[in-house]
């Protein structure tokens, strides 16, 4: 079972962000592209040939965030859109946050949806 197959799981607070050792870990886990910002928040740059190619992955990954109640900060440009995760809750890592972002390379990883 991958990352992406895991469900997220709704972080209440309360709980420590996960330790570098196990972030380092995860984070190896995840297709190549994704690094930590100067926040800590897991950050992948996702490149598409045109706008709409990016809106429609923009797209795809709202709808796996709303269905796993877990939401990135997704940020759209012409032909790149920016994907950033974290747990609010506690201002640090879950592994939920590694689900996620094996959920958005997932989605990237689908066909076109334009011709």
């Amino acid at each position: 079972m991958g990352l992406a197959d895991h469900t997220c799981i709704p972080c209440r607070g309360g709980i420590p962000p996960l330790e570098s050792s196990k972030i380092q870990e995860l984070l190896g886990q995840l297709e190549s592209g994704w690094t930590l910002n100067d926040q800590g928040h897991l950050e992948r740059l996702y490149e598409f040939p045109n706008f709409a190619e990016a809106l429609a992955f923009v797209n795809r990954v709202g709808n796996v965030a709303e269905i796993e109640g877990h939401h990135p900060d997704l940020y759209l440009a012409w032909g790149k859109c920016k994907v950033e995760i974290w747990t609010h809750k506690i201002q640090g890592l879950t592994e939920s946050d590694f689900f996620l972002a094996a959920k958005a390379d997932r989605a990237f990883a689908l066909p076109s949806l334009n011709p």
